[in-house]
């Protein structure tokens, strides 16, 4: 490697923190932080510092929280850190094209799947939604389109049977910080390749919501099995029973098959709810209820096995 790098790192969750603790551990020098405002969070709703700032504060890296970038206020200020390029993971705001082109290498930005297989929001769920069986990170050269920015690198990992979103944001968030430190050494040394994306290859990872969580028990015992590791911790697949919604944190497809109509509980014991769907036979592992916290099936069928009756229909 060169010269080590000017880096201004503009993040704000603890997936980006994550990335940031990498940087002032490398040889290269962070010289601000970027992050979004502090907001209400809590019961008390008392401005809460992001992951980001206090990470920063603790290193003595001055942090900036402008609200956006459209004054040139925001843009001068960012101009006279005279930085050499400006890293960006999970931040938060959108960069206008004179932001893009201020550092003097551009900004890169890490990417949590492998592009251009997944752009947009939710590339973390969506690889497991649809059956991927990898993902990865891509640290790409930020243009104005979303995420479709030339690949500077891509690290790979599989995705496994048992992975959910939080357990694979987790695996990313150790996966990443090492690939954005050895594509800023190749960029500094001048060796890092940009390889253009394939359009055609793209999918938008559109953002989850409580409303696509909602179990369809007409879709593949398959499919709703992902979305349950998908959308956990957020948003949840749930289904109603006797009028509460219940969250479902574990699944698993049966070997056997159902003629009984989608969402039929088909047997209930301690191996498990089996409900039968469009395609196949869901078992239901493990559930929470309103107000409890998540609980194995055979503790639910202890307290609540009226809502679970062989034959009775799930919505």
């Amino acid at each position: 490697m060169s010269k080590p790098l000017r880096i201004v790192f503009a993040g704000t969750p603890d997936f980006a923190a994550q990335h940031m603790a990498a940087l002032l551990s490398s040889e290269h020098e962070v010289i601000a932080a970027y992050t979004n405002p502090d907001r209400p969070a809590g019961r008390g709703k008392k401005l809460t510092a992001s992951a980001v700032k206090t990470l920063a504060l603790e290193h003595n890296v001055p942090v900036y929280q402008p609200e956006n970038f459209k004054s040139d206020e925001a843009k001068q200020e960012l101009a006279e850190l005279n930085a050499d390029i400006m890293v960006v993971v999970a931040y938060g705001l959108l960069l206008p094209q004179a932001v893009l082109d201020t550092p003097k290498l551009g900004c890169i930005n890490v990417h949590g799947s492998i592009l251009p297989r997944w752009r947009g929001a939710a590339p973390i769920q969506r690889s497991i939604w649809a059956g991927d069986a990898e993902t990865g990170v891509t640290i790409m050269q930020m243009d104005i389109g979303l995420d479709t920015g030339d690949m500077l690198k891509i690290a790979k990992l599989p995705i496994e049977a048992s992975d959910t979103s939080a357990t694979m944001y987790q695996k990313l968030a150790e996966l990443g910080p090492q690939a954005l430190v050895e594509c800023l050494n190749d960029i500094a040394a001048g060796t890092a390749v940009p390889v253009k994306q394939d359009d055609e290859l793209a999918n938008y990872a559109k953002k989850l919501s409580k409303e696509e969580a909602r179990i369809d028990w007409n879709d593949d015992a398959a499919h709703i099995e992902r979305c349950v590791r998908a959308f956990n911790p957020w948003p949840m697949s749930h289904f109603e029973v006797a009028e509460n919604s219940i969250k479902v944190w574990q699944s698993r497809v049966a070997e056997q098959t159902s003629d009984k109509p989608a969402g039929t509980i088909i047997q209930a014991d301690k191996t498990g709810i089996y409900v039968a769907t469009g395609h196949g036979v869901l078992v239901l592992e493990q559930l929470q209820v309103p107000g409890k916290k998540a609980m194995g099936v055979q503790d639910i069928l202890n307290s609540r096995a009226a809502w679970f009756e062989v034959g009775s229909q799930l919505a």
